[in-house]
C-alpha cells in the first residue's frame, strides 16, 4: 500500500517474482546506491536499540496486500539476522482510520501474542476476507482466537498502546515513509519496493546497509 499511488501492475509482478525467485535480474545486480535503492535521511530518526546494536524496522499495515505477501518471506529472513541486529515491526497510520490496527498490534505485543497471531491477522483479512478495521470487529476476532476478552480490551485501550501508536507515527514521519512494506535502518536509511524495485531487493539493500554500519560504526 502506497501513500502516493506508484504501485502498478508491473511493480506487483516484479514483487511476486522477487518472492518466488532466488535470483535477481542483471539490472538489479549492482551494489545498492543511495538515492536509487535507498534514501539517506536528512535528519537521523530516533532509535531505541542499545549501543552496539543495529535497529531494523519494518513499516507495515495489516490491510496492505503487499505486506501480506511479504510477511512470510520477511519472517524467514528475520530468523537469520545477525545477533547485533534488533528487528522491530512498526504499524503505520497514513490516516486516522489506521489507528485501530495499530492498537491491535500493540495489544497483541503486550500479551506476547505476536508470534502466534500476527500472521493470522493477515490471513483473516486477506484470505478469509474479514474486515478488521474497527475495534468491535477486532475484539470479536481476537476473542475467537482464544484470547481473554477483558485482557485484550484492557491492552487495546491502554495508555501504553496509545503511546506506542503515537511513536509509530513519529517514526513513520522521521523515516519519511511513502509506502508499505518498507524498512528503516539504524535511524539513517529508508528503503521500500518502489526504490529498490522489488521486495527481494529491499532485503538485499538492508543486508548491505547493516553490513556497512557494522564496518563503519
Amino acid at each position: 500500500m502506497q501513500r502516493r499511488s506508484f504501485v502498478t501492475q508491473t511493480a506487483s509482478l516484479a514483487f511476486s517474482a522477487a518472492l518466488l525467485s532466488p535470483g535477481l535480474s542483471r539490472a538489479q545486480a549492482h551494489a545498492p546506491r543511495a538515492g536509487t535503492d535507498f534514501n539517506v535521511l536528512d535528519r537521523p530518526a530516533p532509535v531505541e536499540a542499545p549501543v552496539g546494536k543495529i535497529e531494523l524496522l519494518e513499516f507495515f499495515w495489516y490491510n496492505c496486500p503487499h505486506c501480506n505477501a511479504f510477511e512470510p518471506v520477511l519472517s524467514e529472513w528475520v530468523k537469520k539476522l545477525p545477533k547485533d541486529v534488533v528487528f522491530k515491526r512498526v504499524p503505520v497510520a497514513f490516516r486516522d482510520d489506521f489507528v485501530p490496527q495499530q492498537r491491535l498490534f500493540y495489544a497483541l505485543e503486550a500479551l506476547n501474542l505476536i508470534d502466534s497471531l500476527h500472521a493470522r491477522v493477515f490471513a483473516a483479512i486477506h484470505v478469509e476476507k474479514k474486515n478488521l478495521s474497527q475495534a468491535p470487529a477486532i475484539v470479536d476476532w481476537v476473542v475467537k482466537q482464544g484470547v481473554d476478552e477483558n485482557k485484550f480490551i484492557e491492552q487495546f485501550n491502554s495508555f501504553s498502546a496509545a503511546t506506542k501508536a503515537t511513536r509509530a507515527r513519529q517514526l513513520q514521519t522521521a523515516y519519511q515513509v511513502e509506502g508499505v512494506p518498507a524498512l528503516g535502518v539504524a535511524g539513517r536509511y529508508y528503503t521500500d519496493g518502489a526504490l529498490a524495485k522489488s521486495m527481494g531487493r529491499v532485503l538485499q539493500v538492508a543486508d548491505h546497509l547493516t553490513e556497512q554500519l557494522r564496518r563503519t560504526g
